[in-house]
């Protein structure tokens, strides 16, 4: 059995319940992936882009704390966070899930399968 996404550093069973929307589903993959193309994929299936959990992702996949990203390190980690959020477009599907929690409305992916 492979080790899960929430055995890697600072990532907890949220950021693992996010990986396993996205088809990620162990650590190794995980780092197979890579910070930028997990990330990138994350917002695809419907993860709202932040900063901050992008930073944290690289830095547990340095096995660093998450906050020892400072200075010139955090300002390039920003242009790749703004990189991949500008280039990915979220599945259809997720989008529509994005824009109905955007006004309130709660669903799943389940709820908007054909019937």
């Amino acid at each position: 059995m492979s080790d899960p996404v929430s055995s890697i550093r600072n990532l907890g069973p949220a950021f693992e319940q996010a990986c396993a929307r996205a088809g990620i589903r162990s650590a190794q993959q995980l780092r197979d992936l890579g910070p930028d193309e997990a990330y990138a994929r994350l917002l695809r299936f419907g993860t709202r882009p932040h900063f901050i959990g992008y930073y944290v992702l690289v830095m547990g996949l340095q096995g660093r704390p998450w906050n020892d990203c400072k200075g010139d390190e955090k300002k390039a980690l920003r242009q790749r966070f703004d990189a991949i959020k500008t280039s990915v477009t979220a599945m259809p599907e997720t989008q529509m899930i994005s824009d109905l929690d955007a006004i309130g409305v709660r669903v799943s992916a389940d709820d908007l399968k054909p019937l």
